[in-house]
């Protein structure tokens, strides 16, 4: 798959394709269906299909400080779109000018000059330009204009939610997340939530406890589920081991530092300076406070029992 970090990487010469736009934070199951129809339009015209995604997210630069939650890195964003059929993965750096561009100056900017679009897949919720004026509607008609064809998608809602369905999107996914429910989250997503950081040194208490824990520096806006013990699969390059791990601020020893703990179940090894991720599969428990380590030391050790227990179902 073709990489581009903005409109200025695109190839002198490319050709027409067929493109779809969006965030695509999260690449949840609404994501797989609008990218899944743009790839099979782009088949059917022998084309290849574009994705187009921004960063930072829009919201940082139209409100700064209000950037959500991040579920997934631009480089997972790449690995799974790729997976799904994307031809070319185009980054566009979301500036406070490409904020205040007209949405008819966006499509030909984007759309016609750049990309020379033979068909446009959409969510049908999909606003572009200043104050996000443009809607599906008016991508139809622009795309008469420029001569391409526009496709918008309904959301997918889950009907089997004992909520009388739920709409897949990422807001509905960060909420799951940030209550701890990442099973939830992982039936939106169609795969478990994932944390990727680099393992730094920690105060080594788990090595004391007999839990030698690998501690992850996560990315800014990274979205880290609510504080409690989870279990996980530890992913090491090629290798997904079982792991229980904590998340929170070490309530026991008056801790006040969040942090992202894990013990690799079975694994004798120091992980430190590696990058590494955390699928949350399920919540075992939340933070709690014990009367002193022989409480916790035992705590420990069931929550280590059901992580495997669950995670060998």
């Amino acid at each position: 798959m073709l990489r581009w970090r903005g409109l200025d990487d695109v190839p002198t010469g490319w050709g027409r394709s067929v493109v779809t736009i969006g965030v695509f934070d999260g690449v949840h199951r609404g994501h797989q269906k609008l990218i899944g129809r743009a790839v099979e339009v782009a088949t059917e015209r022998d084309l290849p299909p574009v994705l187009v995604t921004f960063d930072p997210h829009p919201t940082e630069v139209i409100r700064p400080g209000q950037h959500p939650a991040q579920l997934t890195t631009l480089t997972r964003r790449a690995e799974l779109v790729g997976e799904l059929g994307i031809a070319a993965f185009c980054v566009v750096p979301f500036t406070s000018e490409l904020a205040r561009m007209p949405a008819d100056e966006f499509v030909h900017e984007v759309l016609v000059e750049r990309l020379h679009a033979a068909a446009v897949v959409v969510g049908d919720n999909f606003t572009f330009g200043y104050g996000a004026r443009g809607h599906v509607p008016l991508l139809r008609q622009l795309g008469r204009r420029f001569g391409f064809a526009v496709e918008g998608l309904p959301l997918i809602t889950d009907t089997s939610d004992p909520r009388d369905g739920v709409t897949f999107s990422s807001t509905y996914i960060r909420s799951c997340i940030d209550g701890g429910d990442v099973a939830l989250a992982a039936g939106a997503l169609g795969r478990p939530h994932r944390l990727e950081g680099v393992v730094v040194r920690g105060d080594r208490r788990g090595h004391e406890l007999g839990f030698p824990t690998a501690n992850l520096a996560t990315p800014p806006h990274a979205a880290v589920p609510t504080d409690g013990v989870y279990a996980c699969w530890f992913v090491h390059g090629q290798r997904r081991l079982p792991a229980a791990v904590s998340v929170g601020t070490n309530p026991t020893f008056s801790g006040r530092e969040r942090t992202v703990e894990a013990y690799v179940l079975d694994v004798d090894e120091d992980f430190y300076g590696h990058h590494v991720a955390l699928d949350f599969v399920e919540r075992l428990r939340g933070m709690v406070r014990f009367d002193g380590v022989p409480a916790l030391v035992e705590e420990m050790k069931r929550d280590v029992a059901r992580a495997r227990e669950l995670l060998r179902s």
